[in-house]
């Protein structure tokens, strides 16, 4: 049985999710300036970008922070 993330704040929000919203928020340039990733900035793609952030554990602690700190606050 998986632990209960009742203080996880991003506990039932997909990757998909979090990269589909930044997007639509920043669009893809904005998003490539604030975060320095190629799958962002090099034909940015969704599909892409998730392939790269869960091979990548800092890219992806970067683009969760990056959520966090822009829909959590």
């Amino acid at each position: 049985m998986p632990p209960e993330q009742k203080n996880n704040p991003l506990h039932g929000i997909t990757l998909e999710n979090i990269v589909k919203e930044l997007v639509d928020h920043y669009g893809w340039d904005e998003l490539s300036s604030r975060i320095r990733i190629n799958c962002f900035a090099i034909d940015p793609s969704v599909n892409s970008s998730l392939k790269f952030l869960r091979k990548t554990q800092w890219a992806r602690k970067k683009v969760e922070d990056l959520y966090l700190e822009t829909f959590k606050h």
